[in-house]
């Protein structure tokens, strides 16, 4: 029993991670960057190939048969943070290059993840053009996107406290004819927490951060004594103004002196922000005026540094016990349960109780990858990139094993393929095993093998492992690999 698939874009592995642990092997990956291709094969001991636009030249050469294909395909030609020019943009194009090998291979089953924006407003010819390529191709698929967050789940269902918010598109081979005939498709899943979870219960303490004393290279995660700067002088602000109602408008102080005016020649949104900022200045003159005499240095700060965002709520106003983050758009505050979305732009949010970044090993545990994830000797700069650009394999395995129990008649009847499939996502566990307080011990051969040879994360990516569930002195055993450079030792 088991399946094949095909990882596109496979960035560092995200998708391989999730479908090895529902009973599949990776047969084919492309991910034309030499950097996360290089983790890629250590991870998951599979030489990833380059450029997809040579392999769906020649698609029966090129690429094997398969049960699934999978990719999460360029996002930045509809993020926010990018330029948003869609399919207009040659990255953007690539959506074709999958297209060709499904008009060849015709795998029982398809899963895609990008940025939510790719189903906004400003997007949807490029959404609504995707759907139509996907059912001509003969893949019943949804009209509406399915927009899910790991912090939805609960730990026990594989989730972890970051707000992510990305679009899953699923899809059941069934021929072209039914495709463009049964398109009353809901998604297969709705945007709500699962089972009753109350995502507010999220502790990113208890559930993510490292012990500091055991964090490799701490100075990686030390702030500059210009954030702390910031950081400090924000506090207290938010010390002096205690009995002021925090807005929810972002706060300006450039405009919170007598002579402000409001700058005609902004965006309408602008001088309402504007005119919102010497309100509350107004408001509020004596305590920021004795702020301003006691902080002279906030003048000078850059400008994006003299902007401040609470989105804490009603959580005491003490950034040493919150969640920070250094955007261009100010200095942006939230509770600590659960992260902001990771991004390969930087923005790594800062614990205020720790006074520095989240580690790599913090982040990767949002992101969803165990312990024993290994970056390598890489700089510090593009793990974290890297990281943003992955896909959470939680919610992979969630979604996509509930399509496939959801479509099993029509995907067992496609082909051999899928009966295996189908047979996979039966016997598998109904959610990727997040393992807490289980610590297991990866032996493997040459590149796969972990730095320190333990982990305390989630069983990600093995098909077969041994764990004993013990607290301290655990003997299990898993291969991480699929039988290429990695072994099972009994």
């Amino acid at each position: 029993m088991g399946f094949s698939f095909v990882d596109l874009f496979a960035g560092i592995g995200g998708f391989h991670g999730a479908l090895s642990a529902l009973g599949g092997t990776g047969v084919l990956a492309s991910e034309i960057d030499p950097k996360p291709a290089a983790v890629y094969r250590r991870m998951w001991g599979l030489e990833p190939a380059g450029d997809i636009r040579r392999l769906a030249t020649d698609v029966q050469t090129n690429v094997p048969e398969h049960a699934v294909l999978v990719g999460g395909f360029p996002c930045q030609p509809f993020s926010k943070s990018g330029r948003q020019l869609g399919m207009t943009e040659i990255r953007g194009q690539m959506f074709n290059e999958i297209l060709k090998i499904l008009e060849v291979r015709k795998p029982p089953v398809v899963m895609f993840e990008n940025v939510r924006n790719i189903a906004g407003p400003r997007q949807r010819p490029v959404w609504d053009a995707i759907v139509r390529g996907l059912r001509e191709a003969g893949y019943r698929t949804p009209s509406e996107p399915c927009v899910y967050s790991p912090h939805l789940l609960s730990r026990d269902l594989g989730g972890a406290p970051q707000t992510r918010d990305r679009v899953y598109i699923l899809g059941t081979y069934v021929g072209r004819d039914r495709a463009l005939r049964e398109t009353d498709v809901a998604p297969i899943i709705g945007r709500t927490p699962s089972n009753g979870w109350d995502p507010t219960t999220w502790d990113l303490e208890a559930d993510v951060l490292e012990v500091d004393a055991a964090i490799r290279d701490p100075f990686l995660y030390s702030l500059s004594p210009d954030e702390t700067a910031w950081i400090e002088t924000w506090n207290d602000f938010l010390a002096r103004t205690e009995g002021a109602a925090l807005p929810g408008h972002p706060l300006w102080s450039q405009y919170w002196r007598a002579d402000a005016i409001v700058d005609r020649r902004a965006p309408s949104w602008k001088q309402q922000f504007e005119r919102q900022n010497m309100a509350f200045y107004a408001r509020n003159r004596g305590a920021i005026d004795g702020w301003f005499q006691a902080n002279p240095q906030v003048r000078a700060f850059p400008l994006s540094r003299q902007k401040f965002e609470w989105q804490a709520g009603d959580y005491p106003r003490d950034l040493t016990k919150c969640l920070i983050q250094l955007r261009p758009s100010g200095v942006r505050v939230k509770k600590p349960n659960y992260a902001p979305a990771l991004v390969a732009m930087g923005q790594t949010p800062i614990v205020g109780s720790r006074m520095r970044r989240l580690t790599i090993r913090e982040s990767a545990r949002l992101q969803g990858f165990p312990d024993w994830f290994d970056f390598g000797d890489q700089r510090v700069a593009l793990s974290y990139r890297q990281l943003g650009n992955a896909v959470h394999p939680g919610v992979v395995y969630l979604l996509l094993r509930q399509h496939i129990l959801q479509d099993r008649e029509d995907i067992s009847a496609s082909s051999r393929w899928g009966a295996d499939l189908v047979r996979s996502a039966v016997a598998a566990p109904a959610a990727l095993d997040p393992n807490h307080g289980v610590v297991r011990r990866m032996i493997a051969v040459g590149e796969a093998s972990s730095p320190n040879g333990q982990s305390q994360g989630a069983s990600l990516g093995p098909r077969r492992y041994v764990a004993e569930a013990k607290e301290s002195d655990a003997h299990g055993v898993f291969d991480c690999s699929i039988g290429t450079n990695a072994q099972l030792v009994s």
